[in-house]
């Protein structure tokens, strides 16, 4: 049924000059959005990058965005060496537990997977056939799976999308998590400072 235009002139939004509080006026939301500006992305708005280096594991790097709530996002650091060959599989079925199956209930996350520093979380296959495990940097608790990307394994290297698994911190071990690993300062440092001795041999 056509609807004459004049029937929703009522619902058309107009914008009011607002006045907030102490008279000071709040523009409009459309007149402040500068499309060629370049905006934080929801990571840098919200969580903090930290790094894992996994001992005698070269170029095996993990990354870990540590929201303010405690919650962590376990992925693969950018330079990892499986997204220079290419992921074509992500699977969370490692040994004798599947860990797309953990589920947890309740305020408190019961059911969850304990991890620590080294726990395996998923196995990645590359386009060469070379596998690696993605592991747990942290101590905390498996809350989720992220199954979008056994779906469609390119969504890894989109940064906070591509993440492996979800965990939960104990709010008296955030301190100490955090020195465990490294700040994204000193990580850059490490890598240069490994750059450089490469050259050198």
């Amino acid at each position: 049924m056509k609807t004459e235009e004049g029937d929703l002139s009522q619902f058309y939004y107009v914008p009011d000059d607002i006045f907030a509080p102490g008279n000071v006026k709040v523009s409009d939301i459309a007149d402040e959005f500068d499309p060629e500006k370049k905006y934080p992305s929801v990571v840098d708005r919200f969580f903090t990058r930290y790094y894992y280096i996994r001992p005698d594991r070269q170029d095996e790097d993990h990354m870990v965005l540590l929201h303010s709530n405690r919650i962590c996002l376990m992925c693969l650091a950018p330079g990892h060496v499986a997204f220079e060959k290419g992921i074509t599989s992500v699977t969370y079925d490692i040994g004798n537990y599947d860990r797309s199956k953990n589920a947890v209930s309740g305020k408190r996350k019961k059911g969850g997977m304990h991890l620590q520093p080294g726990t395996a979380l998923a196995l990645v296959t590359c386009s060469d056939g070379s596998e690696y495990k993605v592991v747990s940097g942290i101590t905390g608790k498996l809350i989720e799976v992220n199954q979008r990307i056994v779906d469609d394994p390119s969504r890894m290297g989109s940064e906070g999308e591509g993440y492996v698994a979800i965990v939960l911190s104990k709010i008296e071990k955030i301190e100490g998590i955090k020195t465990s690993l490294l700040t994204e300062e000193q990580y850059r440092k490490i890598k240069m400072l490994n750059k450089e001795f490469c050259r050198q041999m």
